[in-house]
């Protein structure tokens, strides 16, 4: 971190973060154990966290990803939810494992889930590394429930800043313009 950082706070540190992978890959490898799931990463705060996932789990699996867009360069998330990017990879009679960075309101997985339930899926799963509130969604693999606060690092951003932080930190307000 430089110096206009500083206001920083960490929340989860990366030893921390790696754990948690450990326990959601193990979960995951019980529950899906002679298949071969389709990850489908929601960009961009899971990229970071399906890497890691996908190679603790050692087991055969696709990955494709889609995009959603309800933040933008806000603070605050939009009602509209839109699909700006789908994925690529046919899902039909398919296990597929959606994988977020975060689940908050619940809306933007919400029309994740909605959009590829049309593909018809054998069967759709989400798992998310951080989970807030009552997003009103299952979540069935998560890693961590937190409270308030703006997080930041291990691929979730604040207006595209911070996605490289290895840990996860809160931002303090004030410190969230450029």
């Amino acid at each position: 971190m430089d110096s206009r950082d500083k206001r920083l706070f960490l929340l989860i540190p990366p030893e921390e973060i790696h754990h948690l992978v450990e326990r959601i890959a193990e979960e995951i490898r019980r529950d899906f154990e002679g298949k071969e799931p389709v990850f489908v990463g929601v960009l961009k705060g899971a990229f970071v966290f399906l890497s890691d996932l996908v190679r603790t789990l050692e087991i055969p699996l696709e990955i494709d990803f889609i995009q959603a867009s309800s933040y933008g360069k806000r603070d605050v998330p939009s009602k509209d939810v839109v699909i700006t990017r789908d994925i690529t990879v046919d899902i039909k009679g398919r296990d597929v494992i959606v994988v977020e960075d975060i689940v908050d309101t619940g809306g933007t997985v919400r029309k994740v889930l909605e959009h590829l339930e049309k593909k018809e899926p054998s069967s759709l799963k989400l798992c998310s590394f951080l989970v807030r509130g009552e997003p009103g969604v299952r979540i069935d693999y998560c890693g961590k429930v937190i409270g308030g606060g703006f997080v930041v690092g291990y691929g979730l951003d604040y207006k595209e800043r911070y996605r490289e932080l290895k840990g996860v930190y809160i931002i303090e307000k004030g410190d969230t313009g450029k």
